[in-house]
């Protein structure tokens, strides 16, 4: 899966500061090997990448 991107305010209506991020300049491949799992659910917002897995619509709202 790829990682998808949302614009701040898109982040801000659905309510994304909830899910648990990291700051883009860390290494996504590590991120989910580590700590989310491969089939994890990621979406850039600004300078962060969110894990909304718990929530996939936001995932599928988001462009590519």
């Amino acid at each position: 899966m790829r990682t998808r991107r949302m614009t701040i305010e898109q982040g801000r209506r659905v309510g994304i500061g909830r899910f648990p991020n990291f700051h883009k300049s860390r290494s996504v491949r590590g991120m989910k090997r580590l700590y989310y799992g491969k089939d994890c659910l990621l979406v850039r917002c600004g300078s962060y990448i969110y894990n909304v897995s718990a929530e996939p619509r936001i995932y599928y709202q988001a462009t590519i």
